[in-house]
């Protein structure tokens, strides 16, 4: 029998920040650790030495445990074709702001799959936890990490890819049901997406799996926690209750458009990268919604010229193209900073 998972982890709440790149910074996961949470960073979308830097600065922001986040994509399945036309059909946008598309795009991720020198930086190292999204590593991956005392959690959204995350070694299962915001941590982006919700899929993984569940997607209070913890979760995972933290990299864009109303709609759309992902309901999503996902090249690709597309509307003072992603239970959002805020919802949930 494991351990409970707040021991295995050495933090006091079951309460995890989600690792959103991005947006996640030393000094909101170190705040949340300090707490008594795992506090988390996001380093899939940047070099090795990005990596390093945030670590370190981690470390000396906190002596407490935090997570790591890499992301295990397979290679984009490029089609020059789709590329040149979805380019074309987002060519009248970019010129509506004044400027031009990329005339080609580019794999801007490098996946944890196979990226050695990742996994040596992170032998290095040594974070307390880390954590995989859109797959999970090889056998001696996850080996290599546990005999460095390393703690490895991976996001399923389905029974299947719960049981490859058993069969590879992993201790921990993040259960993200299709409410959470952010890319769906689909391993394969082309099978059908079961959709299941969070409260239906810890109840289906601690069925059939041995392993520690955190409950991921909409979660957003302390009654979501109890809720969570209730039917059977280990720990929980936050992450949209967390953008209006001042220790985060919430731009003041993304900000405002938050804290503009509490009526938010919330789309599940290919359209800014290539993946599934929940966002707010924007430009970009209503882009996507009539072209359909068919027309979208694949990720990361795809995320090429929405980042361009994004960079270039925001000069201009426009928000709609912009990566705003945020689960379905957004619109009970609160600002305060992340210490006080891991406080309110550790003692919501009667923790």
């Amino acid at each position: 029998m494991f351990r409970s998972l707040t021991q295995l982890l050495a933090i006091e709440s079951p309460v995890i920040q989600a690792p959103m790149a991005g947006v996640s910074t030393p000094e909101l996961a170190a705040a949340v650790s300090n707490a008594g949470g795992l506090g988390s960073l996001g380093v899939g979308a940047g070099s090795v030495e990005q990596a390093r830097t945030a670590i370190l600065k981690t470390r000396g922001l906190t002596s407490r445990s935090f997570n790591v986040n890499l992301f295990c994509h397979d290679a984009a399945l490029r089609d020059e074709e789709l590329e040149k036309t979805w380019i074309e059909s987002l060519r009248p946008v970019f010129a509506g702001f004044g400027g031009s598309p990329p005339e080609t795009l580019t794999e801007i991720y490098q996946s944890f799959i196979g990226h050695e020198a990742m996994l040596a930086m992170l032998l290095e190292t040594t974070p307390a936890a880390v954590s995989f999204h859109f797959g999970v590593p090889e056998r001696n991956v996850i080996q290599a990490l546990r005999e460095r005392g390393i703690v490895t959690l991976a996001t399923a959204t389905c029974l299947d890819e719960a049981a490859l995350i058993a069969e590879r070694g992993v201790d921990v299962i993040v259960a993200q049901g299709y409410e959470a915001g952010g890319h769906r941590g689909m391993f394969d982006p082309l099978a059908l997406d079961t959709q299941l919700s969070t409260f239906a899929l810890v109840q289906l993984l601690k069925k059939h799996v041995s392993l520690p569940i955190v409950a991921a997607g909409g979660i957003m209070d302390g009654a979501g926690i109890h809720a969570m913890l209730t039917i059977g979760a280990d720990a929980v995972q936050l992450g949209t209750a967390f953008l209006l933290c001042p220790e985060s990299a919430t731009d003041e864009g993304y900000r405002d458009r938050l804290k503009s109303s509490h009526m938010h709609q919330t789309d599940m759309t290919h359209a800014i990268s290539g993946r599934a992902a929940r966002s707010l309901d924007n430009d970009f999503c209503r882009a996507g919604r009539s072209a359909g996902k068919d027309a979208v090249p694949a990720y990361p690709v795809a995320y090429d010229i929405g980042k361009a597309l994004a960079a270039l509307a925001k000069t201009h003072g426009h928000q709609g193209y912009s990566a705003h992603w945020a689960g379905q239970g957004v619109n009970l959002i609160r600002e305060m900073p992340a210490a006080e805020l891991l406080q309110t919802l550790v003692r919501e949930a009667g923790l």
